[in-house]
């Protein structure tokens, strides 16, 4: 789609400049002088991340003219606010903005409307959480929230959840070295009737693996906890229970 000419608001993308690193930190160094056209030209000379972002979000049936647009925005608000004193590439510190930039859009353009009083509410409920656990350094129940706002927590649920834009099992959340978890990893599987493997069957299964693996299934599949749960209770890092749990399956499928 990206290959060769691609017009994207009247854009040739094709042609559009590419900057050396030098040459972006140079232009960073003249924009905070306050140089209008150093900032034009690191405008158009990062038009190329901005689009290889939003082929991120493409097959969602939006306007790529508009997701591109709205990346433009995300570019200027990341070049405006990017701080040269840190030790860190433009591009590293843009991507993220520009991405949140397009979220938002997509979510405040979502066809599934979500009223301003839910919204309102989640906000609030938000706020009550980040002070809770800034008091209790622990993470409140929703019963909890609920009940500083004096509300039902069935509806503090569904305000939270109006706000959260969904995720693919398959995002990744972690990488350490070769080994990457995705959500998938993080899910627990507490519905013990449609376990995949099956308690009996599972119980056959590990016989031949080590202790630790033992445990790692038993947790993970048997008792429906999470990888970050499990690491936590036998102790090692969830990277570790990812790898670990990732071999024995395989030995499983074996």
């Amino acid at each position: 789609m990206y290959n060769n000419k691609v017009i994207i608001c009247g854009v040739d993308t094709s042609k559009l400049p590419l900057l050396k690193e030098s040459q972006k930190e140079e232009l960073l160094k003249k924009v905070r002088a306050g140089s209008d056209s150093a900032r034009e030209e690191l405008i158009n000379g990062n038009l190329r991340l901005v689009l290889s972002v939003i082929q991120r979000f493409t097959g969602r049936g939006e306007n790529l003219d508009d997701l591109f647009q709205v990346g433009c925005i995300g570019l200027i608000k990341s070049i405006d606010n990017f701080d040269i004193t840190q030790k860190v590439r433009f591009s590293t510190y843009a991507v993220p903005m520009i991405i949140g930039e397009i979220r938002r859009y997509l979510r405040d353009n979502n066809a599934i409307r979500v009223s301003r009083s839910i919204k309102d509410t989640a906000y609030k409920a938000m706020q009550v959480k980040e002070r809770l656990m800034h008091d209790r350094q622990t993470e409140p129940t929703v019963s909890e929230i609920a009940k500083e706002l004096d509300l039902p927590a069935s509806e503090v649920v569904i305000a939270l959840e109006s706000i959260v834009n969904p995720m693919s099992l398959y995002d990744p959340v972690y990488s350490d070295g070769g080994d990457t978890i995705y959500v998938l990893d993080q899910v627990g599987d507490n519905n013990s009737d449609s376990n995949w493997l099956g308690e009996i069957s599972l119980k056959e299964a590990i016989k031949g693996l080590s202790e630790r693996e033992k445990q790692i299934l038993t947790l993970r599949f048997m008792h429906g906890k999470t990888q970050m749960e499990v690491s936590r209770e036998i102790g090692i890092s969830q990277a570790q229970v990812s790898r670990l749990e990732k071999g024995a399956l395989d030995k499983i499928k074996e």
